[in-house]
């Protein structure tokens, strides 16, 4: 049930946009004239009709009550989700400006979505609450055991490969081209060792990429053997740091610890997309434990993950965390509340506690791309050796440290809303740290505000 008169802020709306071009097709959208009939009930429904090209207007109906994150339905033929009538409907009931009146009764298309969405539900709890038929522990322990079997195999001719390589020379890896590596890359598919795969199709990039490359070929390399290794000695391993190798290896794992349940503030939600898939990063700061958790969704390639949790938005809930070192993951548990805008900030820390932290994950998981840590009072400038944009420590007046941006971050248009919600005073800054750089994802003013997503 969402809370009654609560609405969102139009950032927390255009933070649910899978794409640019959505998030500003969508916002002219937000206005009331291409739409009529438009109303929301306290049972978080919100609806509309959208006038388009054709001679039938849009039918647009959005369930923001749903604990996982609002639900859509349109009748345009966009692929995207949410389409930009979507946004445009639930910006202008964010608007609170009388375009989206209170109602107490659905239009008839409008009920028709919503009841079949409450008869899939009960469905779905009714199989849970039944069970299914009884797995077979020892079939599943074949499988687990063929399929290290394959992974191990793969390891030790990905560790031959390496070898060839560094015999060779790196300089061959120049001429030799990107087939060599994507063949390699095909070999651990075979292997069952989607982590193998994607660490070494990254290799390839390396050659060529610009000064310095041999050594950062080098290092990643030797990255990639330390993981084989850890694969080929995991049962000398410590439990978690066995559990990570796994996870990195690609092998799946599942969400075994113990439930907590927490007042859980959406901290920033974006998405990465190849040709295969495209995965979404939810990350999730709890209120009463002081813990920062990461959600994965995923989605077919163009397409949005289901999960959609605005930034800004807190939510009653319980995460059950997966096996390994330092693994921050969690799996969406119960919901007992709709996600509400919440006064919740996360902790705020300085810049060297910030890089302390990335040097202790590390030290736990040293695959690690980056560390999420949220920045208390730092002001952002342009800075550093390199001439790129930087954040400094506004508490440290004598030595003034700073962490750079990455170089993506420092180029994309989050940078110049930091910038601007700065003004040149401290904001509080959640993001990923990582050997790049930081990452900003969501800053918050140093007055009370609301959090701007930068991403």
């Amino acid at each position: 049930m969402t809370q009654q008169g609560v609405r969102w802020t139009a950032d927390q709306v255009l933070a649910l946009a899978p794409d640019a071009p959505s998030r500003k097709a969508g916002s002219r959208l937000g206005v009331a004239g291409p739409w009529s009939g438009a109303g929301s009930s306290g049972e978080g429904m919100v609806w509309g009709l959208c006038k388009g090209s054709g001679s039938k207007p849009y039918q647009t109906v959005v369930d923001v009550a749903d604990a996982a994150g609002p639900a859509y339905k349109c009748s345009c033929p966009s692929r995207k989700f949410p389409c930009k009538h979507a946004l445009g409907l639930l910006l202008l009931w964010a608007g609170e400006d009388g375009s989206v009146p209170d109602a107490q009764t659905l239009p008839d298309w409008a009920e028709q979505w919503a009841e079949g969405r409450r008869k899939r539900a009960l469905t779905r709890r009714e199989a849970e609450a039944g069970g299914g038929p009884a797995a077979d522990p020892g079939a599943a322990r074949r499988r687990a055991e063929r399929r290290a079997e394959r992974v191990t195999a793969g390891a030790g001719e990905l560790e031959q490969r390496l070898t060839d390589l560094l015999r060779g020379g790196l300089a061959t890896t120049e001429q030799a081209g990107y087939g060599m590596w994507e063949e390699t890359a095909a070999r651990m598919v075979d292997a069952q060792a989607p982590g193998l795969a994607a660490r070494v199709r990254e290799l390839g990039a390396i050659p060529a990429s610009g000064p310095g490359w041999p050594v950062r070929l080098l290092e990643e390399c030797a990255l990639l053997h330390l993981l084989d290794q850890g694969w080929l000695r995991r049962d000398r391993l410590p439990a978690g740091l066995a559990a990570t190798v796994r996870s990195r290896v690609g092998l799946p794992a599942s969400a075994d610890g113990r439930p907590t349940r927490d007042r859980w503030l959406v901290l920033s939600q974006y998405d990465t997309a190849d040709s295969r898939l495209t995965t979404r990063r939810t990350w999730l700061y709890g209120a009463e434990s002081d813990r920062t958790a990461l959600l994965l969704s995923y989605g077919a390639a163009g397409r949005a993950p289901a999960l959609s949790l605005p930034v800004g938005l807190a939510l009653d809930a319980e995460l059950s965390a997966y096996a390994g070192d330092g693994q921050l993951r969690a799996d969406l548990g119960e919901q007992f509340t709709a996600p509400a805008p919440s006064p919740v900030r996360p902790k705020g820390v300085g810049v060297a506690e910030a890089a302390a932290r990335y040097g202790d994950a590390l030290s736990r998981d040293p695959w690690l791309e980056s560390w999420p840590v949220t920045l208390g009072r730092v002001i952002p400038g342009p800075g550093g050796e390199s001439g790129g944009w930087q954040l400094a420590d506004a508490e440290d007046d004598l030595t003034r440290l700073a962490l750079p941006l990455t170089p993506k971050a420092a180029a994309g248009p989050g940078l110049w809303r930091l910038a601007a919600l700065s003004g040149g005073a401290p904001v509080t800054v959640f993001g990923e740290c990582g050997h790049r750089g930081f990452t900003p994802l969501t800053a918050w003013p140093e007055s009370a505000g609301e959090a701007v997503a930068l991403c």
